[in-house]
């Protein structure tokens, strides 16, 4: 198991933040799944009693992303390709609601911070640097929400988003990957800014279903990794 790397907030219950630090490590593949989890490691590294690690633990695996043996040990679940696909249908039924809002009222301040992630990633891109290109990603979607006044449904989303943001980081480095995602994003701005619903929501699920479309290919890829369909 790699060892955790967390300063913790002392202002802050120890539980939250090392959920939040070990979640981020699965949705990334820092932490493989399959990779064991050891609670007193984790309590040695974290220089924390079991009881927090207990709770983030449990937190883990009400998301999936954890198996827990009782009395033996704890493991980084496999990818679920069902729950991946469901975590899809979520997002894309929410989001096809939200770029229709958002493309019949003008918001000039919205625009520009949706470009700035745009530009973000195609400096992150250029420059290597994978999950500041993610983290950009993940704002553009996330400034979408917070618009359209549903902040609290974007939380809903990441929590049953595990599997399919592990499904898009196997994905994201092929070839020509991360271009298209900057192109779609790029395309469902101008069709936001140009006041075109219906052309944003298309845009908006070809943006979505490049993943998924290519789930055969990934599990071929890596079986090690994921739960067959």
């Amino acid at each position: 198991m790699q060892s955790p790397k967390l300063r913790l907030d002392r202002s802050r219950h120890a539980a939250p933040q090392v959920f939040e630090h070990l979640r981020e490590q699965i949705v990334s593949l820092e932490l493989a799944p399959g990779a064991p989890l050891s609670r007193v490691t984790l309590a040695e590294t974290y220089g924390l009693s079991q009881t927090p690690i207990r709770d983030a633990l449990m937190r883990l695996a009400e998301e999936a992303l954890v198996e827990i043996y009782p009395q033996h040990t704890t493991v980084v679940s496999r990818i679920d390709i069902p729950a991946a696909r469901q975590a899809h249908f979520l997002r894309q039924s929410l989001e096809l609601e939200i770029v229709h809002m958002l493309a019949q009222q003008p918001d000039a301040v919205l625009h520009k911070r949706l470009q700035a992630s745009i530009d973000l990633q195609r400096v992150s891109h250029a420059n290597g640097e994978y999950q500041q290109f993610i983290n950009a990603d993940q704002a553009f979607h996330r400034d979408m929400h917070t618009a359209a006044g549903v902040t609290s449904l974007w939380e809903l989303e990441q929590r049953y988003s595990g599997h399919l943001d592990r499904l898009r980081r196997l994905h994201l480095p092929e070839a020509g990957k991360a271009e298209r995602i900057m192109d779609d994003h790029q395309r469902l701005l101008d069709a936001i800014v140009a006041q075109e619903p219906a052309r944003a929501q298309q845009v908006l699920r070809e943006h979505l279903s490049g993943t998924l479309s290519q789930v055969a290919e990934i599990c071929k890829r890596y079986p090690e990794y994921v739960l067959a369909a």
